[in-house]
């Protein structure tokens, strides 16, 4: 609603409707939920797979990053980056036999601090927090601490091409 204000700074008893195309296109991408664009199903993997089995898994799935789980909870994530930063070797840092390296574990590379959002967050929060933190994708959390998704940065890119793209749902 748009509410006149006239010059003696008092509001109008004229009340008259305001509807904005764009402004209903945004309004329902606002209202959109991690719980409605999150992926269900996905992989994780345990703390004693291999980085060889991880690399292995890496090139067989388009992932970027797996959940570390251990009895049903998430206790990290391990991401290409983390697989690729094992092979950085300075003079500070030798280089390690290739076999042994690749006998580290996912427990020892993967980050145990980590970023996650409900199924009821709004998708304009998840997008701040991987605009702010640089990251790609979250794991999703319910109220038991259990995984039950996760969402990425194609997931939020496909909920804004839908709902402020051509052709968007105008919805209210």
């Amino acid at each position: 609603m748009l509410i006149s204000i006239n010059a003696a700074g008092r509001q109008s008893t004229k009340i008259m409707p305001y509807l904005s195309i764009e402004g209903l296109v945004l309004d329902s991408f606002i209202e959109q939920i991690v719980a409605d664009h999150m992926t269900r199903n996905i992989k994780t993997v345990a703390r004693g797979l291999t980085l060889r089995e991880l690399g292995d898994l890496f090139e067989r799935e388009d992932h970027n990053t797996y959940p570390v789980t251990e009895n049903g909870q998430v206790v990290g994530l391990v991401s290409k980056f983390d697989h690729l930063a094992c092979f950085i070797f300075t003079p500070a840092r030798m280089m390690p036999h290739y076999d042994e390296l690749m006998r580290r574990t996912v427990g020892d590379v993967m980050t145990s601090e980590y970023i996650y959002v409900g199924m009821d967050t709004r998708l304009t929060r998840v997008l701040q927090l991987m605009v702010d933190h640089r990251i790609r994708s979250m794991p999703v959390i319910d109220g038991d601490q259990r995984l039950v998704g996760i969402i990425s940065r194609e997931d939020v890119m496909r909920a804004l091409q839908r709902y402020t793209g051509s052709g968007a749902p105008l919805t209210r």
